[in-house]
């Protein structure tokens, strides 16, 4: 059975997940097969792998930098939020259904046996699982029949590193809190400290790190510093929501829904030269943009509710009108049709039909059977703005509860009202570059370089970097003595 480490955090959005990906970059450098795992995660954010199986982009992330495919062994429970109190729940890649936040927790604990068998299945094949755990281990009013953190690490008998977050302020007492709110038992576990996000001189932190060690007992591992890498974002905490747009030629605009998912999609443009790529929630932020983009959500209803509530909608309209490209994907893409309708209330809004608005001329009906699979073929002929990507190679996924009217492309479209049911469509680089190119052809400006590389080749740098960052500063002689339990 393989060897494992588990990385848990003091909080939310610690930095397990790309930490995780770290350690699974360099087990996978030094020469040892390497597998994640996350037994329960939360996040909208998914993917679906050769077989058809949803999972979260975490480990999907942590497999690329492991370099191995995608399984969804490594995440077999994925929580999708659809609203405040509830989540669609997806089990060994299926959905089973809808349960509230109280129903999951009652039911949580009959899922070990699926956990266990999936966990095993991959320790039999891979030298070292990289674990990543969920929130905090210390949210002691969830730690009954716990599946994720110290729960977890006991059934698989996992050696433990606490990290915490420095860019957030008062990483001490997170990370003595923490160990101090543990029983003796889930404390014993806990092999290492480490300290994450840091900016600054580390010599300024020696007297807090010794008397970590001395108040927590075990060493701290290193401290990682804040490095600014282009690598897929679990959730909504995602910092690219919050930076400002660089300035650029392009205006690119991204309604950030409520309840958006694979906003990963658009990273693509980010990376573009010459566009800037912003994240908006009210038609002032909107302004008048070079292109708009409709992105993926759970809760496709609700949220196009919100944007009529909120004023969005009548201002992407008057956008069209004006030939603004606008171009929806999944949930995007339903909502620009004439009609949704939900007969079976599968969504959470409460409403069997809302009016679409009524861009593209095609309706949506939400079935319980899911959409999931991977597409790859060329794009067929396309008419207007956009014509210039007819025939090009497109590689995605679907991941969609609704099926529109058949048959549909890949690209649905014509005059500069598009969308698409295929998530990543932005990852190719032929079409990046047309769209970019269209831009600035219909701007009248010069378009800069586009990335040649492709998204996996861009991606594999980038993990490259986050694990020449993280291996500089941790001590990885105690890293493999956790690994190898002489520690």
């Amino acid at each position: 059975m393989a060897r494992c480490i588990m990385i848990q955090g003091t909080m939310s959005n610690a930095g397990k997940s790309l930490l995780a990906a770290a350690l699974c970059r360099i087990f996978r450098q030094d020469g040892l097969s390497v597998a994640p795992f996350k037994s329960q995660n939360m996040a909208l954010n998914s993917f679906v792998t050769r077989q058809g199986h949803e999972m979260g982009r975490a480990q999907v992330v942590q497999a690329e930098a492991a370099g191995i495919e995608p399984d969804v062994r490594m995440n077999p429970i994925l929580l999708k939020p659809t609203t405040d109190m509830g989540s669609q729940v997806i089990v060994n890649g299926r959905p089973v259904g809808n349960m509230t936040a109280s129903e999951y927790f009652r039911k949580k604990r009959d899922y070990i046996p699926a956990v266990l068998e999936v966990y095993n299945s991959l320790a039999a094949e891979y030298d070292v699982i990289v674990i990543e755990g969920a929130g905090s281990p210390a949210e002691i009013n969830l730690k009954q029949d716990d599946i994720v953190n110290m729960g977890l690490a006991n059934l698989v008998d996992a050696p433990v590193l606490l990290v915490g977050d420095i860019d957030r302020g008062g990483v001490f007492a997170q990370l003595y809190g923490t160990v101090a709110l543990l029983e003796p038992p889930e404390r014993a576990r806990v092999k290492a400290t480490l300290i994450n996000k840091f900016r600054g001189d580390v010599a300024l932190l020696e007297p807090g790190l010794e008397t970590l060690r001395q108040l927590c007992g075990v060493p701290v591992a290193g401290v990682v510093p804040y490095m600014r890498l282009d690598i897929d974002d679990e959730d909504s905490l995602s910092e690219r929501f919050s930076q400002p747009a660089s300035t650029g030629g392009l205006d690119v605009a991204v309604i950030r829904l409520p309840r958006i998912s694979n906003f990963t999609d658009f990273a693509p443009l980010e990376r573009a030269e010459g566009l800037s790529l912003r994240y908006v929630t009210s038609p002032a932020q909107l302004g008048e943009p070079d292109m708009i983009l409709l992105p993926g959500t759970k809760s496709t209803i609700a949220d196009l509710l919100w944007m009529r509530q909120n004023g969005l909608e009548p201002a992407i309209l008057r956008a069209a009108a004006r030939g603004t490209l606008v171009f929806g994907i999944c949930g995007g893409y339903q909502m620009l049709g004439r009609r949704i309708l939900d007969p079976d209330q599968l969504e959470a809004a409460g409403l069997s039909e809302v009016r679409g608005m009524g861009l593209l001329d095609m309706e949506t009906v939400f079935e319980a059977d899911k959409v999931q699979t991977q597409t790859e073929a060329d794009l067929e002929p396309v008419e207007g703005l956009l014509a210039g990507l007819s025939g090009l190679p497109c590689r995605g996924y679907q991941i969609h509860m609704g099926r529109s009217e058949k048959p549909l492309p890949l690209l649905q479209g014509s005059g500069n009202v598009y969308g698409s049911y295929l998530h990543g469509f932005f990852d190719s680089a032929p079409i990046l570059q047309g769209v970019v190119e269209t831009l600035c052809a219909k701007k009248g400006i010069q378009p800069g370089p586009v990335q040649t590389l492709s998204a996996w080749e861009y991606r594999q740098q980038e993990y490259d970097k986050l694990a020449a960052g993280v291996r500089a500063s941790l001590d990885m002689d105690l890293i493999y003595g956790i690994l190898n339990r002489e520690v």
